[in-house]
């Protein structure tokens, strides 16, 4: 079997993988953060999490976008790619576990070794695809439809997740402890705009990228993150009586 055939056998089991994770978690939620419980092996401090699960998905894709040919690395579409998907997972990676409230908490070390092995696998699909197997993107891309809605939906996913997480870091005052209801920006629509602003983000690379690997990130994006955030809705509605009735989970006046 040669590396192409490999590709896209992966790519079908990952699409499959998807379908799985999405029926599990409407059962199952991920044990960390609020939902954290034990049972699920060692944990290791939450800020270590972040950075070991986020990590090997700006570092992979760095790696294949230099292992691409020089022509492929100068197409300014590969660098604009490149550059979007370093945006949010440098973000990500090294910026957000220092912005959150992390001293005293773990998370079970199988929730960051699962993490590792999707990141690993996403980064390899996405970056091989974009810098080595895809038919070169020529600089007209640029200029495309795709491409400019794609951008568009991404960006405007970035700023929703970035101001979502905002409130939420901002929520407690020094010294406080304990859950408040989030309030502002998306909030007032829905539950978790953080992962709503994840979901456009990757359609909109999906879009921008025009590509089977792109779709499967947006799926799996979707199907990891819209039963998390139903969990989250219940909670809430559970834990605080004042719960705004308007609010949806992730989608608003949808879902």
């Amino acid at each position: 079997m040669d590396e192409l055939t490999f590709f896209y056998w992966m790519m079908g089991i990952w699409l499959g993988l998807a379908g799985v994770t999405f029926l599990s978690l409407l059962f199952i939620a991920a044990p960390y953060g609020r939902h954290g419980r034990g049972g699920w092996g060692p944990e290791i401090p939450a800020r270590l999490s972040w950075i070991l699960m986020e990590a090997p998905s700006p570092i992979g894709m760095a790696v294949l976008f230099l292992l691409a040919t020089p022509e492929r690395q100068s197409s300014l579409a590969a660098i604009a790619f490149l550059c979007l998907w370093q945006i949010h997972y440098i973000n990500r990676s090294f910026v957000f576990p220092f912005r959150i409230r992390a001293a005293g908490k773990t998370v079970p070390l199988a929730v960051p070794l699962m993490a590792i092995v999707f990141n690993l696998g996403n980064a390899y699909l996405n970056g091989r695809w974009l810098f080595h197997f895809a038919p070169a993107y020529p600089d007209a891309w640029l200029y495309d439809p795709r491409f400019l809605v794609g951008v568009g939906l991404f960006f405007l996913g970035f700023i929703i997740n970035q101001h979502a997480d905002w409130i939420l870091i901002h929520l407690r005052k020094p010294g406080e402890t304990g859950y408040k209801i989030p309030k502002g920006g998306a909030y007032r629509y829905v539950s978790c705009p953080n992962y709503l602003g994840e979901i456009l983000e990757w359609t909109g690379w999906a879009l921008a990228t025009w590509s089977l690997a792109g779709l499967t990130f947006a799926v799996w994006t979707f199907a990891n993150l819209v039963p998390r955030a139903l969990t989250h809705h219940k909670w809430y509605q559970d834990k605080f009586p004042d719960y705004p009735t308007e609010r949806r989970a992730v989608f608003p006046y949808v879902l």
